[in-house]
C-alpha cells in the first residue's frame, strides 16, 4: 500500500518546508527518487508505476511550490530544490538512491550528481538540459502567469510536452497532465520559473562520476536531442538515448521510457548499485 505523508524538513536556512511525498515498495529494495517536472507534481510518474515498484522502493514528491507541498516564497534556485531532495531522504533515513528526474527534476539531478554523488546510486537525467531558454523568455513567462493566471500558458505549454498526434490519440492522458499543469500553484509555479532561468550547470556537470542515464525526446523542442547529448558529452561515461517523442516522454513512449531505465539499473543482472 501506498505510505501518503507530509514531511517537515528544514533545508539550510529557508526555515521549515512541508514537502509532500509517497514512498511505496518492499522496505529494504534499493530505493529510487523521482522528481517532476515543472508545473506536475508527483503524480507525473503513474505511468511508470507499476514496473518500477516491482524493483524498488519508490520515493515521489511534490517539488517545493508544487502539488501539495509548500508555496514558499520564491524566487528558487536549483541548489535549494536540490537540497530539499537531500533533506527529504534524510527525514525518511535514506543514505543513497537512485535518482530519476524529468526537466526540472533533471536539473535538480544533475546539481546532485556534481555536488552530492555521494548520496546517489545512479543517475536518470531525461528531457533535460544543463542551461535552457533565455532569461527574457522566462520573465515574460512569469509575468503571464502573475496577470493571467496558470490557464494562459496551459494550451502552449502542453503543445510542447506532447506531440499533436499524441494529443490527438491519447486525450485521456494528456488531459491529465492538462489538469496538473492548470493546478500548479501560479506563485510556487513562477518561483521554480526563476530557478529554471538562473540555471547554468553546464561546466559544472563535468564533475558528476556516478553512472548516468540521459534521455531525450526526438521532437522535443524544450531541451532537444542536442541539449541532451550535451550532458551525455560533458559527464564521463555518460549513456545517451533518443525516444521517439516530445518532452514529457514518459507519457509519451511510456513503454520505451520505462524500459530504458530498468535497463540502466541493470535489473537484469540483479545489480542495483553502481
Amino acid at each position: 500500500m501506498p505510505f501518503a505523508n507530509i514531511a517537515n524538513v528544514k533545508n539550510g536556512n529557508a526555515g521549515g518546508l512541508r514537502l509532500h511525498y509517497q514512498l511505496e515498495g518492499t522496505p529494504g529494495a534499493p530505493v529510487l527518487v523521482l522528481s517532476n517536472s515543472l508545473g506536475t507534481n508527483l503524480s507525473m510518474w503513474e505511468p511508470q508505476m507499476p514496473a518500477l515498484l516491482e524493483n524498488f522502493q519508490v520515493l515521489r514528491y511534490d517539488g517545493r511550490g508544487h502539488g501539495q507541498s509548500t508555496v514558499t516564497p520564491g524566487p528558487y534556485n536549483i541548489a535549494q530544490l536540490a537540497g530539499d531532495v537531500v533533506a527529504l531522504m534524510d527525514y525518511l533515513e535514506i543514505g543513497r538512491a537512485h535518482f530519476c528526474g524529468l526537466s526540472m527534476g533533471g536539473m535538480i539531478g544533475m546539481w546532485l550528481g556534481a555536488h552530492l554523488g555521494r548520496r546517489l546510486d545512479r543517475l536518470v537525467l531525461c528531457n533535460t538540459a544543463a542551461k535552457i531558454g533565455t532569461a527574457e523568455g522566462w520573465n515574460a513567462r512569469i509575468d503571464r502567469v502573475q496577470s493571467e493566471g496558470m490557464a494562459a500558458i496551459v494550451p502552449g505549454v502542453v503543445d510542447v510536452w506532447f506531440t499533436k498526434n499524441f494529443q490527438d490519440t491519447a486525450q485521456l492522458q494528456v488531459g491529465r497532465v492538462r489538469d496538473m499543469l492548470l493546478a500548479s500553484p501560479p506563485q510556487g509555479y513562477v518561483a521554480n520559473c526563476a530557478a529554471v532561468r538562473d540555471m547554468d550547470q553546464r561546466e559544472a556537470i563535468a564533475a558528476v562520476t556516478v553512472p548516468t542515464l540521459v534521455i531525450a525526446g526526438r521532437h522535443d523542442t524544450s531541451t532537444p536531442p542536442e541539449a541532451g547529448r550535451f550532458v551525455a558529452d560533458k559527464i564521463k561515461g555518460a549513456r545517451f538515448v533518443e525516444l521517439n517523442a516530445a518532452h514529457l516522454s514518459n507519457w509519451e513512449v511510456a513503454q520505451a521510457f520505462t524500459s530504458q531505465v530498468l535497463n540502466f539499473l541493470d535489473l537484469k543482472n540483479g545489480s542495483n548499485h553502481g
